[in-house]
C-alpha cells in the first residue's frame, strides 16, 4: 500500500506541475490548493516526471499459444496476480469429458501458477467461471464449492457461446491479492 501512496504523490505533484506551467492561474489559487511557488518548466522537455513501475513476474505454464497470442498464465504485480483465462487441458493436449472433471483440472492449473506467484488458495478474491451450457452450472459449482467454500471470493458464471477448443465446456480465471506476512 505505502509503494501505490507514493506513487500517487508523485503522479500527483506531475499533474499539478502541468496544471500550473502553462496556466493563467494566480499564485492565490495555487496556494489555496496546497501548491507552492510554480517552477518554470524548461522548452522541450516533458513536464510529467515517468512514474516508477512496479514489478512484474510473469508465470509461464509453457503452453505453445503464451508467445504467439502474447499472453502469461499469470501475471503479478506487487501484491496481485491475475490469472488467465485457463482451459481444462493436460500436458498431452486431452481434456477430460465432464464438465466437473475438467472444472477441476482448470482450478487445478490455476492454484499451481498461484502458487508459483508466491500466492495460495486463500489469497483468492475473484473467480470468473465461462460455461458452454447452463446445465453444467451444478458440476462447476460444486467443484467451485468445494474449493472456496470457507474463502468465498467474488464469483462470475456465466454461459457463452463457445470456447476456444470445442472439447471445453468451462475455461476459469482468477484474481487473487496476497495478503502481508504478519
Amino acid at each position: 500500500m505505502e509503494a501505490f501512496f507514493e506513487w500517487y504523490q508523485i503522479w500527483y505533484q506531475s499533474e499539478l506541475a502541468c496544471l500550473f506551467s502553462s496556466s493563467t492561474r494566480s499564485l492565490t489559487d495555487m496556494r489555496r490548493l496546497g501548491v507552492g511557488e510554480p517552477q518554470p518548466q524548461p522548452q522541450g522537455e516533458p513536464q510529467h516526471q515517468p512514474l516508477p513501475q512496479p514489478h512484474r513476474q510473469r508465470i509461464t505454464s509453457g503452453s505453445p499459444f503464451e508467445s504467439r497470442i502474447g499472453f502469461s498464465r499469470a501475471l503479478r504485480v506487487d501484491d496481485r496476480v491475475w490469472v488467465s483465462g485457463t482451459g481444462p487441458v493436460w500436458p498431452d493436449g486431452s481434456c477430460p469429458d465432464e464438465p466437473g472433471p475438467q472444472a477441476r483440472r482448470c482450478f487445478d492449473i490455476i492454484l499451481a501458477a498461484l502458487a508459483e506467484a508466491g500466492a495460495g488458495i486463500e489469497d483468492v478474491v475473484r473467480t470468473r467461471m465461462f460455461l458452454t451450457s447452463a446445465a453444467d452450472a451444478d458440476a462447476v459449482s460444486a467443484v467451485h464449492g468445494e474449493l472456496f467454500g470457507d474463502i468465498r471470493p467474488a464469483a462470475t458464471m456465466v454461459v457463452i457461446a463457445a470456447l476456444l477448443d470445442p472439447r471445453w465446456k468451462v475455461e476459469i480465471e482468477a484474481e487473487a491479492v496476497i495478503a502481508p506476512e504478519a
